[in-house]
């Protein structure tokens, strides 16, 4: 969790410059309350974002986001997240053709009982291809 808080704390020093402002607690408290329509943060709160010992709320967040024109996802979790997310759905993406996508489209309308049948089958496949993979000499079922 620690490491969160600070590499929070770096992208909010690089969000505040990439905005032009200076990564300063007196500039960061005096941007943020004039966005802020609940109790004020104290130089104090905000100088610990800066430093990277506390985390905003979820709400303190989107003003800050939204005041230095980053997404909250961003501020909050860096590029690492979105890139695995992308590359996730780029590999589905490509990796499934119109075929696949028919199989799928009739698993979701399969009954629950009968889609969690077909899941652990798909799993145990899955599973013994693995191991046939990875042990030299074996041929998966």
């Amino acid at each position: 969790m620690e490491d969160a808080k600070k590499m929070f704390a770096d992208r909010l020093r690089d969000a505040m410059n990439a905005a032009g402002f200076e990564p300063k607690p007196a500039v960061l408290e005096r941007e943020f309350n004039t966005r802020y329509w609940g109790k004020p943060m104290t130089l104090h709160g905000v100088r610990r974002w800066l430093r990277g010992e506390t985390l905003p709320t979820h709400e303190k967040l989107l003003v800050l986001a939204e005041w230095l024109a980053v997404s909250p996802q961003q501020l909050n979790f860096g590029d690492e997240i979105q890139r695995k997310v992308e590359q996730r759905r780029a590999r589905w993406d490509s990796g499934v053709g119109y075929q696949d996508r028919d199989i799928f489209e009739a698993f979701l309308k399969l009954p629950v009982p009968q889609r969690k049948l077909i899941r652990e089958v798909i799993l145990t496949f899955a599973k013994v291809h693995t191991e046939a993979e990875t042990k030299p000499g074996k041929s998966p079922v």
